[in-house]
């Protein structure tokens, strides 16, 4: 379902094609400007708080992959005034040492409008399922 003005909609879509462009280009300070100083972020089952913390979580886990290819589609959304939720479903093909791996997951998403730009303000993420690698 999706709700809401089509402006924020479609700034929240950008936000989400932007954060996928800066997992592409691997770039923290493009990928940690799209949260909010005290966001939070729930990595499957590990929960940070804070955009500093979370960026240095996120370039941890970057850190072990050769390569990454990032997708995403989003599956619902309902705005409300400066704040919104929404889910979206991702897709990831992964190179860990050489190794393939392909990921399929979910984000159950809040977002806050500051100073006229959507942020995310809190992501939980799970993997629904993956191939390859050696995480299976």
């Amino acid at each position: 379902m999706f709700s809401g003005p089509i402006e924020d909609r479609l700034a929240i879509r950008e936000l989400h094609d932007s954060y996928c462009d800066a997992v592409l280009r691997k770039d923290p300070d493009d990928w940690g400007a799209l949260w909010t100083e005290d966001a939070v972020w729930s990595l499957m089952g590990t929960e940070v708080v804070g955009r500093d913390n979370i960026v240095n979580l996120w370039n941890g886990a970057m850190a072990q992959f050769d390569a990454v290819s990032f997708l995403g589609i989003p599956g619902s959304l309902a705005v409300t005034g400066d704040t919104a939720s929404g889910r979206y479903q991702t897709h990831e093909i992964l190179v860990e040492k050489g190794v393939p791996r392909v990921a399929g997951g979910r984000y159950d998403d809040e977002f806050v409008k500051v100073d006229g730009q959507w942020l995310y303000s809190k992501r939980i993420f799970v993997i629904v399922a993956q191939l390859g690698g050696n995480k299976l």
